[in-house]
């Protein structure tokens, strides 16, 4: 038997008992299913604006959940113990009523609801898609943050469920893209649809040599305004990780002048790792 994961673009074509290209979803019985289900590497309360969100709740603690497993191959990735790791990392095993209820008990704390972070969620959508239903009949917030590499059907149908989401946009060409095993015009989709249906931010990892012209941030920073100017972006500085740990980190004054390109276009810009 065997089966195609429909959840993003690799359409991975699975025989039984394979795993995807995510390391998170495998065919069983000759149907997809999810290898991330219940199964939590890391758990934290944060700051909401380490996510990052600036115009969503400031000030606010979210309590942050994440997994194993990654559609994308970023040669930068500062999470690869758990998003690229080639065997699944131990995990702590927490159903969506322990995860709400746990983010219930904090709200004394703080806590205004659950972030779906660390690795990328949506390879363990179903997870996400069902903890994001409770904490929404509970009252919480959920947020998301995400690579957007996601087919568009299962996107609109997550989105209904969530309140806030921060997006990587890794650059703004194709050949950048397809060095990290991505596709621009995907994320493109994603951000726009995620703009017509909740709260938006946006982060941009400048990586030396790789996504640093000002031609490509006036690009970027030019389309983010034509879906909504007031859609707030994060610049951000990279530090040398995972295969590119040989990589100079991305000098300050490059962030600043990129995050001033996009303030051409752009109401609300900001800067990270700085």
């Amino acid at each position: 038997m065997s089966a195609v994961c429909e959840l993003c673009f690799h359409r991975c074509r699975l025989a039984e008992g394979q795993t995807g290209l995510c390391r998170a979803r495998a065919c069983r019985e000759g149907r997809v299913v999810s290898l991330y289900y219940g199964r939590l590497t890391a758990l934290a309360l944060d700051p909401i604006e380490k996510k990052p969100l600036r115009r969503f709740r400031p000030g606010s603690l979210v309590l942050s959940a994440g997994s194993f497993g990654c559609n994308l191959r970023c040669p930068f990735c500062q999470n690869a113990p758990i998003s690229l790791a080639p065997a699944p990392p131990p995990a702590r095993e927490m159903s969506p009523e322990a995860l709400v209820e746990l983010a219930l008990a904090l709200r004394e704390r703080g806590n205004v609801g659950l972030a779906y972070t660390y690795n990328e969620p949506l390879v363990g959508y179903e997870y996400v898609r069902d903890c994001a239903g409770l904490a929404r009949e509970a009252g919480l917030a959920n947020v998301l943050v995400t690579n957007g590499v996601i087919e568009p059907d299962p996107w609109r149908r997550l989105l209904e469920r969530l309140d806030a989401v921060n997006i990587d946009l890794k650059g703004f060409t194709e050949d950048w893209y397809r060095t990290l095993g991505g596709e621009l015009e995907v994320v493109k989709r994603s951000i726009a649809l995620a703009a017509e249906r909740c709260h938006l931010e946006v982060t941009t990892l400048v990586v030396p040599g790789e996504n640093d012209s000002e031609e490509e941030m006036d690009a970027l920073a030019r389309w983010l305004a034509s879906v909504d100017r007031d859609i707030p972006l994060h610049v951000t500085r990279f530090f040398p990780r995972h295969r590119m740990a040989d990589k100079p980190p991305t000098p300050v004054e490059t962030v600043y002048r990129l995050a001033q390109a996009a303030r051409a276009h752009l109401s609300f810009v900001y800067t990270g790792n700085c």
